[in-house]
C-alpha cells in the first residue's frame, strides 16, 4: 500500500469520526495537516532507513567484488605454476561470489528504485501539505472576517437597539411637547421690550 493510500484511509477514517460528532471544520483541517505531517515524517524515516540498508549493501557488493578479483590473481598464479587443480578450484569460488554479486546487486537496484519513489513521494507530499497549509491560512483569515462580519449583523439587528431607539423617541416627543407647551404661552399677544432682551441675552447663553 502507498503511503498516499494509507494517509487517505486514516484522514477519511478520523474525519468521518469527527463529522459524526459534529466537529467544527476548522478541527478537520487541523486533523488533515497533522496526519499530513505525521506521515511526512514516517516517509522521510523509511528513506533513511532504505539509505542506510543501501550503503551497508553497497559495502558488502564492493568487498565480494574485491574477493572476486583475489581469487582471479589466485587462478592465474596457480595457472602459471602448472597446478590446474588449483586454478579451477579458484575459479569455482570466483563463480560463486559471482552470483552472490550479481544477486546482491539486484537487491542494490531494487533499493533504488524504493529510494526514488520515496523521494517523489516526499515531494508530492510536502507540495499538498504546503498547499494545507496555506489554504488553511487563508480559511482563517476568512473565518475571522465572516466572524466579525456577523457580530455586526447580530448588534444591528439586536432588539435592544430598537428599544433604545423607540425610548430616544418618545424622550424627544416629551421635548417637542414641552416646547409647544412653552410656545402656547405666547400665542395672541405681542412680545414685550423685557422679552426681546431676555431672548437675546438667552441666546448668549
Amino acid at each position: 500500500m502507498g503511503i498516499f493510500s494509507r494517509l487517505h484511509d486514516i484522514i477519511n477514517s478520523n474525519i468521518t469520526a469527527m463529522l459524526d460528532k459534529a466537529e467544527n471544520p476548522e478541527k478537520i483541517i487541523r486533523l488533515v495537516i497533522q496526519e499530513m505531517e505525521d506521515t511526512l515524517v514516517e516517509v522521510r524515516s523509511d528513506a533513511a532507513r532504505t539509505i542506510a540498508e543501501k550503503k551497508k549493501l553497497q559495502r558488502h557488493i564492493d568487498i565480494m567484488h574485491a574477493e572476486i578479483g583475489d581469487w582471479q590473481r589466485k587462478a592465474e598464479l596457480a595457472l602459471s605454476k602448472d597446478r590446474e587443480d588449483l586454478a579451477r578450484a579458484a575459479l569455482k569460488e570466483k563463480h560463486n561470489l559471482e552470483n552472490a554479486a550479481a544477486s546482491m546487486d539486484m537487491e542494490l537496484e531494487a533499493l533504488e528504485g524504493q529510494l526514488v519513489q520515496l523521494n517523489q513521494d516526499t515531494a508530492k507530499l510536502q507540495k499538498k501539505l504546503d498547499d494545507a497549509k496555506a489554504r488553511h491560512k487563508t480559511m482563517m483569515m476568512k473565518q475571522k472576517t465572516v466572524s466579525g462580519r456577523l457580530r455586526t449583523r447580530e448588534k444591528l439587528h439586536d432588539t435592544r437597539i430598537d428599544d433604545a431607539l423607540s425610548r430616544f423617541e418618545t424622550v424627544e416627543q416629551k421635548m417637542e411637547h414641552m416646547e409647544g407647551r412653552v410656545e402656547s404661552f405666547d400665542v395672541g399677544r405681542d412680545p414685550t421690550l423685557e422679552d426681546k432682551f431676555a431672548e437675546l441675552e438667552a441666546e448668549d447663553i
